[in-house]
């Protein structure tokens, strides 16, 4: 497969406009910028349907069913392309126009959340049908991501990028918040047919904007490459530049060692704090408090953090003793207190390392590399695998303590192995 990658707008990268008026708190500053504003909006929509659906498709396949195993299976399915089409997404997003990818995966999600409505509507759907809809679903944000993560460095200039990722970032957590509340009453009141035709009211509303939207073009590459070769040299590159790859390392460790934790929950809901059911409910919501908080927070001191690097690895350190003191308590304010900190250092991380690789990343390659640093979606079934093998021969506290460990010991390894990391400055890039 050949592609020559032609832009459709002969001009050299940069955000598009001038800073609208308003939005004068430091903390909302990139949304002056007409073009990321409506992306954010575009990623709220985009985030209230992938909601929405992750849990009415769980609920449905539940219902179906019965089976934990089965709905263990879909979530799953859902993970697999990241590791499979991800890396091929970040390569297409190098080489076409990156409007047009988003325009298009926008619309794949719409008719495909359309289509399963009408079969449960319909009431001819089968289990088989929520696994493929799961599939197809999977290896589309597949190619979503990677491109969505490279239009943002385009719509606002260097020194907002870190204001803009956290808050994309925050439009991501408030839905996580209100999702899966939203998504259940909808279910009551529509049942799940129609939270399918709710999603795909959300994607269409996504598309409307993302149609407003000018992005940029990257520079043209000139050359016409395989896309084997495109993607050898996105892993060639990772591999030549130590910290982008010690970044990505990191990351990889925080969703295999940190993000089961959340699969635990019921555990120690159970067996650990022994409560009743409802109090599962609080400790789900308080690591997307803690995020939404943290994201804010960080939009806010975004212009002030200019070694990057360090607060990197400190936030990284900071989600690995979080977990240790979470798995040690057993008072439920405190085990809230924990879990909120928990999400808040782990989001923090996650905002920070995206922004210290876009800007250490050339642009052309951006796609590829992020879309590498993004396989750490694809490895979270892995991480949930481990931490329940563990559980039954260890107990939850002590698998949470073991992973909490790990995050701290992987922090305090790059820190020393990495100096160069802790010590980059954004200014410098």
């Amino acid at each position: 497969m050949h592609h020559t990658a032609t832009p459709t707008v002969d001009k050299p990268e940069a955000p598009h406009g001038h800073p609208s008026t308003g939005f004068q708190l430091s903390t909302f500053s990139s949304l002056r910028y007409r073009d990321y504003r409506l992306f954010w909006f575009a990623t709220a929509f985009m985030s209230a349907g992938q909601w929405v659906q992750q849990v009415t498709l769980g609920w449905l396949l539940y219902d179906l069913t019965g089976s934990s195993i089965l709905l263990g299976a879909l979530n799953g399915l859902r993970a697999l392309p990241f590791l499979i089409t991800g890396p091929i997404g970040g390569v297409v997003a190098d080489q076409v126009d990156r409007r047009k990818l988003m325009l298009s995966t926008q619309l794949l999600l719409g008719i495909s959340a359309a289509l399963m409505g009408l079969l449960v509507v319909s009431g001819f759907v089968q289990v088989w049908h929520l696994f493929v809809f799961g599939a197809v679903v999977g290896i589309v944000w597949a190619f979503n991501q990677p491109v969505r993560q490279t239009i943002i460095p385009l719509l606002v200039p260097k020194e907002e990028l870190m204001n803009a990722v956290a808050l994309s970032s925050a439009a991501f957590n408030i839905n996580k918040i209100l999702g899966p509340t939203v998504g259940g009453l909808l279910i009551v009141s529509f049942g799940a047919g129609g939270n399918f035709f709710v999603q795909a009211l959300a994607y269409a509303g996504v598309l409307v904007v993302l149609y407003f939207i000018v992005i940029p073009s990257t520079p043209a590459r000139g050359v016409r490459t395989s896309t084997f070769f495109d993607l050898k040299e996105g892993v060639q590159y990772v591999k030549s530049d130590q910290m982008v790859l010690s970044v990505i390392i990191a990351t990889f460790v925080i969703q295999v060692c940190a993000m089961p934790y959340m699969a635990l929950l019921p555990v120690f809901q159970k067996d650990v704090l022994q409560m009743e059911a409802d109090t599962l409910g609080y400790m789900l919501a308080a690591p997307g408090v803690g995020a939404l908080l943290s994201t804010l927070t960080l939009a806010t001191i975004a212009h002030r953090m200019h070694r990057k690097g360090r607060f990197m690895l400190v936030f990284l350190a900071g989600g690995g003793l979080a977990l240790i003191a979470f798995s040690q308590t057993t008072s439920l304010p405190i085990t809230l207190l924990c879990l909120a900190f928990v999400g808040a250092f782990q989001i923090a991380y996650m905002s920070t390392s995206n922004t210290v690789i876009q800007l250490i990343v050339p642009p052309q390659l951006r796609g590829r590399v992020m879309s590498i640093y993004m396989l750490d979606f694809g490895l979270q079934p892995f991480g949930a695998l481990f931490a329940g093998i563990s559980t039954q021969f260890f107990g939850a506290p002590a698998t949470v303590a073991f992973m909490g460990a790990l995050v701290t010991c992987m922090a305090l390894g790059v820190t020393l192995l990495r100096p160069q990391l802790s010590d980059w400055s954004s200014q410098a890039s």
